[in-house]
């Protein structure tokens, strides 16, 4: 996890500083890599302990197509309440006005439950206004990847996306990591990620972006049968908010220690080689199917999250 520390020390000394939406400035540059290797560890920040069940109840929420705070805290993650239930622009939002927990149509849906409006023009009004007629289909994208990677896995297209602008107004929070794309080496038996992400928080979300991106490569891999090998992160705006300067000096000050070793645990999650391929397990999978060997992270950094 060097590059993610030489990362944070670049935006210190090269940032600007830049005010935003939750009223708490940043500094921030615009464009940065990072890109991991599985072959050598799992991508799990060691200058401060990761919240490693919490990130993989996330997933497994996203996975799920959750649509509510409720939902990710019975898998143990509590990210989501303050984006649910104290952001009052989605409070105020007749979508979500009265429905507590309710995140709208999040990460999860969006990859679960993708809507395509298949609609027919049927004649116009004086008005200028025009009618439709038609139905909604529901894109499982999570299912399409899995799929795709056991049938054609050269093809290029392996993208979930979660980018709806038609739909921003259902969301509690647009998506950060907007897009995942993955890449077979079918020589190698190897799989790999790339995932764009627009906005992001160095110190509280990244760390967690990026050992959500490499359970989610881990997971596929599995199912597919292929060895989860690079995890290659594209991010926008990168930026440290000016609340946070302090918990980063201090992360800053910590000896990177070795990569812990992921973990199926009791071989739950069925492998490709063992048992056929299997996609639909893809809604079975439970947080505590996973663990991390060998992790020996330094302590717990806190912080605000803005909002």
């Amino acid at each position: 996890m060097k590059q993610y520390l030489s990362l944070l020390q670049e935006v210190l000394n090269n940032g600007t500083q830049q005010p935003n939406r939750t009223g708490i400035d940043t500094l921030s540059i615009p464009g940065a890599m990072m890109k991991f290797d599985l072959a050598d560890g799992f991508p799990a920040v060691t200058t401060k302990k990761l919240a490693f069940k919490s990130m993989v109840g996330e997933l497994v929420a996203f996975l799920r197509g959750a649509d509510s705070a409720e939902q990710f805290r019975n898998l143990g993650c509590g990210f989501w309440d303050q984006n649910a239930n104290e952001n009052k622009a989605w409070l105020n939002n007749p979508n979500r006005v009265g429905r507590p927990d309710y995140l709208g149509r999040v990460y999860g849906v969006q990859w679960r439950s993708w809507k395509k409006h298949n609609l027919v023009l049927t004649g116009g009004n004086a008005d200028g206004t025009k009618n439709y007629k038609g139905q909604i289909e529901e894109i499982d994208q999570v299912m399409g990847a899995l799929n795709t990677i056991h049938n054609d896995p050269n093809n290029r297209r392996i993208i979930v996306n979660a980018w709806r602008p038609d739909e921003f107004d259902q969301m509690a929070l647009p998506p950060c990591h907007v897009l995942y794309q993955f890449l077979v080496n079918v020589p190698k038996r190897e799989i790999s990620l790339c995932m764009y992400q627009r906005s992001c928080d160095l110190f509280l979300g990244v760390p967690m972006n990026v050992a959500s991106a490499a359970l989610f490569l881990s997971i596929v891999g599995r199912l597919t049968g292929y060895t989860p090998r690079h995890f290659t992160h594209f991010l926008a705006d990168a930026h440290i908010y000016v609340n946070h300067l302090d918990q980063i000096q201090e992360q800053l000050s910590r000896a990177p220690r070795a990569l812990p070793k992921l973990v199926f645990v009791n071989d739950r999650v069925p492998e490709f080689h063992k048992d056929g391929f299997h996609p639909e397990w893809i809604d079975l999978i439970e947080p505590m199917d996973f663990a991390l060997d060998g992790y020996d992270p330094h302590p717990a950094i806190k912080a605000p999250m803005a909002v």
